[in-house]
């Protein structure tokens, strides 16, 4: 059964017609993979897909997506959120451009999931960050995972247990517009702007829950935990035990950010 790819008039001029003829072919299509909108998985053989193309200054890495969520394009984003430690970009899918920005022809699913944690007794928002696969330093070894590492140099704190609050960590932000996460930012080269850290490649809808918690106390959680650790818990206090046990293990980090926007 050929596969239900979609390949946009932008997407086939930057990847050249050999190689969109080869997608829509089925010989480089993923199958099954994982939306770089919603997260959740999908299947090009059994349902329409989105091809969609990060392209950075001298980066691109072809990703898919539910045709229900995004159409296939051609997205346009910094160089830095291409080759930094954390990459928001699905997995399985060929880089047309050469090897992935991990030195491999593997790319990690930055997954992010939000939801209300109970610490010192109150709910707390909370959004926590989970690779589907290693993340590694440019030339780092094949299966080496340096995610935790990366972002322990960028100021976050290991978490040990969840009875008390991660330190802030300044000049970071979470980006919140009209009730949906867009961004967690970092900040700027020199001190300058602040850039995208992670960016949503569609905003994505928080609970009014979370919502008014971030709004009153101003300051969200970023927990970020190793690939494998947390998971898909389809309740928050299911997703506190998970981030209980990844803490007791080691594999958790985090910080606290303030709230930029409503």
């Amino acid at each position: 059964m050929p596969r239900m790819l979609d390949v946009s008039d932008d997407v086939r001029a930057e990847i050249g017609n050999e190689e969109a003829d080869r997608l829509l072919a089925g010989d480089n299509a993923p199958g099954s993979y994982d939306c770089t909108s919603c997260r959740t998985q999908g299947d090009s053989d059994l349902e329409r897909t989105s091809t969609v193309l990060f392209v950075g200054d001298e980066t691109a890495v072809l990703a898919f997506a539910h045709a229900s969520c995004i159409p296939s394009q051609v997205v346009q984003v910094a160089e830095e959120q291409l080759q930094g430690a954390v990459r928001s970009i699905t997995g399985g899918g060929p880089d047309s451009r050469g090897a992935g920005p991990t030195g491999t022809s593997d790319q990690a699913v930055l997954g992010i999931t939000s939801g209300l944690v109970l610490i010192e007794g109150q709910l707390h928002p909370a959004l926590v960050v989970e690779p589907t696969g290693p993340i590694a330093r440019p030339g780092s070894g094949a299966g080496t995972d340096e995610f935790l590492p990366l972002l322990v140099e960028q100021g976050f704190e290991p978490v040990s247990d969840l009875s008390r609050m991660p330190a802030a960590l300044p000049g970071w932000s979470v980006l919140l517009a009209m009730g949906q996460l867009h961004a967690v930012l970092q900040p700027g080269t020199g001190g300058g702007t602040p850039v995208s850290w992670w960016q949503a490649h569609q905003p994505l809808q928080v609970t009014d829950g979370w919502r008014a918690a971030a709004n009153k106390s101003s300051t969200v959680l970023v927990f970020a935990a190793r690939v494998g650790s947390i998971g898909q818990q389809p309740r928050e206090d299911l997703l506190r035990n998970a981030l209980a046990k990844a803490a007791a293990n080691g594999s958790l980090v985090g910080a606290a950010m303030p709230l930029a926007g409503t």
